[in-house]
């Protein structure tokens, strides 16, 4: 059974950091595409940040980029994604995600393109 569990939220007060893991278990996604996704109560599940199979290549959304870093290592089946500088408006659920087979950059930024999720872990942020 594939699972991904995802760790490491918490409360931080604005301007603090926190480091999300994900932890997989059951396959290897060592020749997919990972992200990390959120959503914020009563919005839409939005698209933070992505990194190619073999870590080489990382994409962020607009309003994380330059504060936050997507890392994975395939040889402990891990990903993480350090949050610095953080703000209120970064407060969601976080979840992690992984493709099932190798898919085009284009597909990396929709949830409906991945197929394996976490559970979500809460960030909230204090201002």
């Amino acid at each position: 059974q594939v699972q991904l569990v995802d760790s490491g939220g918490g409360l931080v007060q604005a301007g603090g950091s926190l480091r999300l893991s994900c932890a997989v278990s059951g396959r290897t996604f060592s020749t997919t595409a990972m992200g990390w996704f959120r959503q914020a109560p009563g919005q839409e599940r939005e698209f933070v940040a992505a990194i190619n199979w073999s870590g080489s290549s990382a994409y962020y959304s607009d309003s994380v980029k330059g504060r936050f870093t997507i890392s994975r290592d395939n040889a402990k089946n891990t990903m993480s994604l350090q949050m610095n500088a953080l703000e209120a408006e970064d407060t969601a659920v976080y979840s992690c995600a992984a493709q099932g087979r190798p898919k085009l950059r284009s597909t990396y930024y929709e949830p409906a393109q991945y197929d394996y999720w976490g559970q979500g872990t809460q960030v909230t942020v204090a201002s």
